[in-house]
């Protein structure tokens, strides 16, 4: 199961509406067949395990992160696929939430015979797929907020001034997680100070940059800016709002990259599930820009726990989560 969640993470923001499912299929202890689901959705998980596996599916187990869809839609169901291929017994992490599944995969699994268990390393497995554990059960997609900060607390030496604040080895980071997300949103007061591109420039990964979107509550992109030539689209309203019309849209995963005033409305909000932090070892001074327009960054945190801490250079990033 292990390994199938590693597999999962491989398709983190490329799987559109679906969820990031890895599928690992074993057979007298010698591996036959492993599947992640594909760009787009589809291929799922474990059709494509099984199509490795091939006749080595028969009397096999099937370990997969979450359960086995059970709708037709552009595809059968990957419960049937499993009954066919002649699978015997079924692991799987969580049960799917999705109303046209949620327990109805198992079920099949079950009336044919098959063996299926569920439970196996259930909190990492909610946490690899919370994106879409989120949009379907809150109906907006997880909202992962991320911000570089000086030691005293500030993003910028001064107000519409561009600063890099992190090291190169912490905007690496960065960008595999742009890679991760579907989406990636900014307010208006980012764009006319940076004029940001918000794509991932990882060699290899740049295809996977997510889709840009700016919150403004009226202004329209500088047609020259990057954002615009991208085809960044504005959106306007309330966080919920706009939280809830991107879910409409099928997108799991969000990151938030600023600006301050951004960054706060969503934390005040209450609808930030992740808070990637990094901090920088220089300080910015007085004239600098607080971080969270005024929002003392304690305060900010003081919902959330840290789970995960790593040195980037110079650089500490801390990755925070809400209960």
């Amino acid at each position: 199961m292990d390994y199938a969640l590693r597999l999962g993470l491989r398709a983190l923001g490329t799987t559109a509406e679906n969820p990031n499912v890895g599928c690992v299929i074993v057979k007298d202890g010698r591996l036959k067949g492993v599947g992640w689901t594909q760009p787009g959705g589809r291929p799922h998980a474990e059709t494509q395990a099984l199509a490795m596996a091939g006749e080595g599916s028969k009397g096999a187990t099937a370990y997969v992160t979450l359960e086995p869809c059970a709708h037709h839609g552009r595809t059968g169901p990957c419960a049937e696929a499993l009954v066919t291929a002649g699978i015997s017994r079924v692991v799987t992490a969580i049960e799917d939430p999705d109303p046209r599944v949620s327990g109805g995969g198992h079920a099949i699994l079950q009336r044919a015979g098959i063996t299926a268990a569920c439970g196996l390393m259930a909190d990492q497995a909610r946490r690899d797929m919370a994106g879409f554990l989120t949009r379907i059960l809150k109906a907006r997609p997880q909202v992962i907020l991320k911000m570089a900060v000086s030691a005293d607390h500030m993003i910028a030496g001064g107000v519409g001034q561009r600063t890099a604040i992190s090291g190169p080895e912490a905007r690496a980071r960065v960008h595999l997680l742009r890679a991760q997300c579907d989406a990636i949103l900014v307010g208006m007061g980012t764009v006319l100070a940076d004029d940001p591109e918000l794509t991932c420039r990882l060699p290899g990964l740049e295809h996977r940059s997510p889709r840009p979107f700016v919150l403004s509550r009226s202004g329209d992109l500088p047609s020259a800016s990057h954002l615009a030539r991208r085809g960044a689209e504005v959106l306007r309203g309330s966080v919920p709002e706009v939280l809830s019309g991107l879910a409409a849209r099928g997108i799991n995963r969000l990151m938030v990259e600023g600006g301050a005033r951004v960054a706060r409305s969503f934390l005040e909000a209450g609808l930030v599930d992740q808070f990637h932090l990094i901090r920088a070892e220089r300080s910015l001074g007085t004239k600098g820009v607080a971080v969270l327009a005024g929002l003392p960054l304690d305060q900010a945190l003081q919902p959330f726990h840290a789970i995960e801490q790593e040195r980037l250079g110079s650089d500490l990033l801390t990755v925070y989560e809400a209960p």
